[in-house]
């Protein structure tokens, strides 16, 4: 079989694909018709609705169809029957049939005698460990931000509606939109990042408190976003974050006036 005629048949990517990563995507590349099955729902990186956007082609795993399927019936009820796949893509520590009691090699050896190839891809290094959904949670509480979308190979993203907040912003010429994280996501470090911003299409940059605000304190984590150069009413739109630098940790302040200082030193070490 020559690899034009394996770029061209029709190809399911199996896996997790919480966040899409670097590794993930290289899993993906292997078809120019590739069809993704999520086998795990929970998604702790990349929010199923950005992921839908940015995958039309995803399917998602009712796991209650599958858990107590065996390895071999997996494969031919989801695989070949469900899907009709004549090319499977998946990653070196790919499992499934329940109790995951079966593994890629499993899968290659069993769909060989069916004539359907199965790629199955090594590992991808970052700073010489394999890149993985555990190591990018890890940077993330840690606030290693840059180091996460380094493996991610994009800005960790979220999107949420806007609610109504105190307007304190407002008193000392930092009006903010305030959104929760979208339930599930992992929950970064709290601090103040450099963002940017999604309104519509456009692009603004920003910075991004992520936490309990000491100095005005709050309930449950919040996110509380200042967009630069922007004017306008936001409240019940969905707006989409991007964090791309971790800046510092939350701290309580004396006076708003020690507030507003550290706020615009915030802002001038982005601009």
């Amino acid at each position: 079989m020559n690899n034009s005629n394996i770029y061209s048949k029709k190809a399911v990517a199996i896996g997790d694909f919480d966040g899409m990563h670097r590794a993930h995507k290289k899993v993906i590349t292997g078809s120019q018709n590739t069809i993704i099955y999520c086998v795990n729902n929970t998604f702790s990186l990349l929010q199923k609705s950005i992921f839908e956007r940015m995958y039309p082609k995803a399917f998602f795993a009712d796991f209650s169809e599958i858990k107590d399927l065996t390895g071999e019936e997996f494969i031919e009820k989801i695989i070949l029957k469900k899907f009709k796949a004549e090319m499977v893509l998946c990653g070196f520590n790919f499992r499934f049939g329940k109790n995951a009691a079966c593994n890629a090699m499993d899968m290659r050896r069993y769909l060989e005698k069916k004539d359907v190839w199965v790629r199955i891809l090594e590992h991808l290094d970052f700073e010489g460990e394999p890149i993985s959904s555990t190591r990018i949670r890890a940077a993330l509480e840690s606030g290693d931000i840059e180091k996460a979308n380094q493996m991610l190979g994009y800005s960790f993203t979220f999107e949420s509606n806007v609610i109504s907040g105190d307007r304190r912003g407002r008193t000392i010429d930092f009006p903010t939109i305030n959104q929760h994280l979208p339930e599930g996501l992992v929950v970064p470090k709290f601090g103040v990042y450099e963002s940017v911003t999604y309104v519509g299409k456009t692009a603004y940059k920003s910075f991004t408190n992520i936490g309990q605000r000491p100095t005005w304190k709050v309930d449950k984590p919040l996110c509380e976003t200042h967009i630069f150069d922007y004017n306008g009413n936001l409240y019940n739109q969905t707006v989409r974050i991007e964090l791309v630098k971790y800046l510092r940790e939350e701290r309580k302040f004396k006076s708003k006036e020690e507030l507003k200082q550290q706020l615009n030193y915030d802002k001038s070490s982005i601009i």
